[in-house]
């Protein structure tokens, strides 16, 4: 699977450093879209250069970031991600501050997720025709075992590998490719608590 070469996050306070919508942004371009400056990271995250630069070596105090060859005459200074991807999932036997830091990054990448589906469809009107029609949005509750499901999971990541931003040679692609996002989620559901029938007394008030 293209994860296996995605190294695992188990260090709470690089996990806890990551947890920061600004810095998942960053990080997030860097990786699929190649090397950039504080201030090109600023101008897309949506704050200062001078906060960007402060994100970036925060990002890199970690290790997920670092200098890139310089362009030209090389007066900027460019950053890249060291990795094309992480990943992170909690474990039964993790420690209480390991769990916290896992869950607090789990909650901002599912955040920012939740924001890029809600972009999208605002903005799916002005989408040109082909887009609209390619575009997708679908939930669908299946009935399987744990290793249907593994499966399924392993031939959904063998089907995108190819056209991973972080993967893919530019070269390649045509003219008309932009960046695109797929949301995936593979889980067992978990029992949902019954409320009950709520009781109709119509404003009245409750007996003592």
């Amino acid at each position: 699977m293209a994860e296996d070469r995605w190294p695992t996050l188990s260090d709470p306070k690089a996990m806890r450093a990551l947890a920061h919508p600004a810095r998942l942004g960053i990080l997030t371009r860097l990786q699929n879209e190649g090397a950039a400056t504080a201030t090109e990271m600023a101008e897309i995250v949506g704050i200062t250069p001078s906060a960007a630069s402060y994100h970036l070596r925060m990002l890199a105090k970690y290790g997920f970031v670092e200098d890139a060859p310089p362009r030209g005459d090389a007066r900027e200074r460019l950053w890249r991600a060291r990795d094309r991807g992480v990943r992170v999932y909690t474990e039964p036997e993790d420690e209480p501050e390991v769990r916290a830091a896992k869950e607090a990054l789990i909650s901002t990448v599912r955040a920012d997720a939740a924001q890029e589906v809600s972009r999208a469809l605002d903005a799916r009107d002005r989408e040109p025709a082909e887009w609209r029609e390619a575009t997708l949005f679908h939930r669908a509750t299946l009935l399987v075992d744990a290793e249907e499901m593994r499966l399924l999971g392993r031939r959904i990541e063998e089907l995108l590998r190819p056209y991973l931003a972080t993967e893919r040679d530019r070269r390649t692609a045509s003219a008309g490719a932009r960046i695109a996002e797929a949301q995936i989620n593979l889980f067992p559901r978990a029992e949902r608590r019954r409320p009950g029938i709520p009781t109709e007394d119509h404003g009245r008030a409750a007996p003592e």
